[in-house]
């Protein structure tokens, strides 16, 4: 008996790793047997850029209980960084793993830098305010990248940037999607993120007991930051130009909408959110081309406000309580019933 709960304990703690490896050995046997075509790739490699920008900005509006808008100009500063340390290894040492090691440590070390230089003004503020300082800060990288001398970082056309193995590099995506997964979900469930927590429900409370509101704040911001610079670093490898064009506030909005959708302080939902809004987004932009390419938008709206109606509205709480993932886990366990709807049935019969 103690052995079973041992294995359900170990089950519910590492699923979500146990289903991204199962998923990445699957995909990687597939790649690397010729099986996978240059679509799906390239595919998966936008998945795993998305869920590591999701989970990383999940820590700061979810967990930490802020509002920033300014994720894509994290990434643009990693991207442009780590793209630029890139094209100097890659004449040093090869288009290998080792180049590409070192270009996201170092363009998530630029990020994280920019993090605590614009965290330590920004993070005085709350809310609105927050929201419009990272909104103009992405703004702002976006800009000065795109006015500084074409030797630098290719100017307003862009910095040409090595195109990684298309077999490897999603393998190298995921693998960063595990990482940037163990540090979160591990500080999350320690004392630190107890009190990062604590912040996002009472921030006055929090600071009577003797929590450093400052240094909690600035300490998460920086680590999300250091995440979306590696995943910029991993755009810069995907693609042969980075265009600064690419990383406005829509594609900060983009990112919240993931975290949103897949349930405020869910690091599984943001994951699944992120990888299904970037399946949706890639292929639409495959399946409606010429004419049909003005109906991109509109289906991709549509389709998120029918996904936001599902998720909210309090005639369809019935059929979600029933039919998610929690259900389907607890199922597959041999629970037959969750602990709420056990309780609210003992309430019932009370």
């Amino acid at each position: 008996m103690m052995n079973m709960q041992k294995a359900r304990s170990f089950v519910k703690t590492y699923l979500n790793y146990l289903v991204i490896g199962a998923l990445l050995l699957v995909f990687a046997l597939l790649s690397l047997t010729g099986n996978m075509s240059s679509g799906n790739l390239y595919l998966l490699e936008k998945i795993a850029i998305a869920i590591v920008l999701a989970i990383s900005l999940s820590m700061v509006v979810g967990f930490l209980g802020e509002l920033s808008l300014g994720h894509a100009g994290f990434m643009c500063v990693g991207a442009y960084v780590g793209g630029k340390i890139s094209v100097l290894l890659v004449e040093a040492l090869g288009n290998g793993i080792l180049a590409v090691a070192l270009s996201l440590l170092v363009g998530g070390i630029a990020a994280a830098l920019f993090g605590v230089i614009i965290g330590l003004p920004a993070l005085r503020l709350r809310g609105d305010y927050l929201a419009i300082v990272t909104l103009a800060f992405g703004e702002i990288v976006r800009t000065l990248v795109m006015n500084l001398p074409e030797t630098l970082f290719g100017g307003t056309l862009g910095l040409e940037s090595p195109r990684y193995d298309k077999k490897h590099l999603f393998i190298v995506g995921f693998v960063c999607v595990l990482l940037c997964l163990a540090v979160i979900q591990n500080l999350i469930k320690s004392k630190h993120g107890r009190a990062i927590k604590s912040i996002r429900d009472n921030e006055i409370a929090a600071r009577t007991m003797g929590i450093d509101i400052t240094r909690y704040k600035l300490f998460v911001f920086t680590v999300s930051s250091f995440f979306a610079g590696v995943a910029g670093v991993l755009y810069s490898y995907s693609n042969y130009r980075i265009q600064s064009a690419n990383f406005d506030y829509n594609y900060s909005i983009e990112i919240l909408v993931m975290v949103v959708l897949g349930g405020m302080g869910s690091i599984n939902g943001s994951m699944v959110a992120a990888a299904l809004i970037t399946f949706l987004n890639v292929k639409l932009q495959t399946l409606l081309t010429g004419d049909l390419a003005v109906l991109q938008n509109l289906l991709y709206a549509a389709i998120l406000i029918v996904i936001v109606i599902y998720k909210n509205a309090p005639g369809l709480k019935g059929f979600r309580e029933r039919y998610n993932l929690k259900t389907l886990i607890q199922r597959l366990s041999g629970k037959k019933q969750l602990p709420e709807a056990a309780e609210e049935s003992g309430k019932e019969d009370a």
